[in-house]
């Protein structure tokens, strides 16, 4: 009797397995997910630990926004929350408010249009506050901007990845693992042997940022980054290449603004590279050190102005329009993107037109689980989200 009972059991339990398995696989049951916390991050080593803290590693999160967009503050703060971040906001301008001796402008030209004197004003004053308060970094973010719940693991990779790219090699002050960097040496290759995420190599741990000590600019929300031009003269070639990172959404689903878009052309699905900056569009999301802030404030703040702002932070990296190259880093495709809020269209920029009509249903481009898509889930505990750009075989 015993004994049949003891068989009933296990074949109870191999039923009980079969059928999770079964759930699993048909995509009914899903593995619990959660906001990667402070927690999940104090016991990683080194500076890397900073990325659990209420601003991802940085000394501080700026948002700019106008005073006037109370729903974009509602929400950019209601997303902060439910990220475990902490966020400040910069007032934005209204560009018509600004006077024409106040615009740097070194020759002769037409003043700029309002919309693009009061984005470039709104970004300079950000820039200003990390340079006056002695910010050792800053993140500043656009309002209309939107993340992934995995926000924290997507940077530590970035980190581990801008730190293979920068840090000396251990045993080592000067040998990169980018043989071109930090500039490439005459009769340099143009291109170099890719760095697998998977197998970086040892660097020596950077002493003031979790993403390595040297650099001036993180770009890592923008709506089209190119990879460095082998004919460059003066930016490293290398990057890291992440294969199978399941953030990254399918080929079909990415886009840039700027071509060639080398990621989608070369490289298999689900493939994220970071990279030097080269030609970016769009200021979406940026980081900058203290040393970076300080030379924003020179190459954009004092030299003329003729060009929107992201295209000034697209000359502040390669050394166009007049300024000198500085060392940025980027990632394709990037990290924060924008959020296009249900309702009319009118009501998507401030300083563009997008029409008359009326959005449905919100989205964020290229993000997979949205935390403002996501926001009621969070709320209520759960652990199962939607994902916006699910896989061919998900579908």
């Amino acid at each position: 009797m015993l004994a049949k009972q003891s068989s009933i059991r296990v074949a109870l339990a191999l039923v009980a397995l079969i059928t999770i398995l079964v759930w699993y696989s048909s995509g009914s049951l899903s593995s619990p997910h959660r906001v990667s916390s402070f927690a999940d991050y104090g016991r990683k080593s080194g500076l890397l630990g900073d990325i659990g803290n209420a601003t991802w590693g940085f000394e501080d999160i700026l948002v700019v926004s106008l005073p006037t967009r109370t729903d974009r503050r509602d929400g950019m703060q209601l997303q902060a929350a439910l990220s475990e971040v902490r966020i400040k906001f910069v007032d934005a301008i209204i560009g018509k408010t600004i006077p024409d001796n106040a615009i740097p402008k070194t020759t002769q030209h037409d003043r700029m249009g309002d919309a693009s004197i009061g984005s470039w004003r709104a970004h300079m004053n950000a820039i200003h506050e990390v340079v006056a308060r002695n910010l050792s970094s800053a993140l500043i973010l656009e309002d209309d901007v939107d993340w992934d719940i995995r926000i924290r693991q997507q940077l530590h990779d970035f980190a581990l990845s801008a730190q293979a790219l920068t840090q000396p090699l251990t045993g080592s002050s000067h040998t990169y693992a980018d043989p071109t960097y930090p500039h490439p040496a005459e009769g340099a290759p143009g291109a170099v042997p890719d760095l697998m995420f998977g197998s970086l190599p040892q660097t020596i741990p950077p002493k003031m940022s979790p993403y390595g000590d040297d650099w001036d600019l993180l770009w890592l929300g923008h709506c089209g980054m190119r990879f460095v031009s082998p004919e460059n003269p003066v930016a490293p070639k290398a990057r890291v290449i992440h294969l199978n990172d399941e953030t990254c959404p399918e080929k079909r689903y990415l886009w840039s603004i700027t071509g060639p878009f080398k990621l989608v052309d070369d490289y298999p699905q689900h493939t994220r590279a970071v990279h030097h900056s080269e030609e970016g569009v769009c200021s979406l999301g940026y980081a900058i050190s203290q040393r970076g802030a300080r030379k924003l404030l020179y190459e954009l703040g004092t030299k003329d102005l003729r060009d929107g702002f992201d295209i000034l932070l697209r000359f502040f990296c390669n050394g166009g329009g007049g300024r000198k190259p500085h060392m940025c880093l980027s990632l394709s495709p990037g990290l924060f993107h924008h959020h296009r809020a249900a309702g009319p269209l009118a009501a998507q920029s401030d300083i563009g037109d997008h029409g008359d009509g009326f959005r449905d249903q919100a989205l964020t481009d290229m993000v997979r689980w949205s935390v403002r898509l996501n926001a009621e889930t969070l709320l209520d505990g759960g652990t199962v989200f939607h994902d916006q750009y699910p896989n061919s075989d998900d579908a």
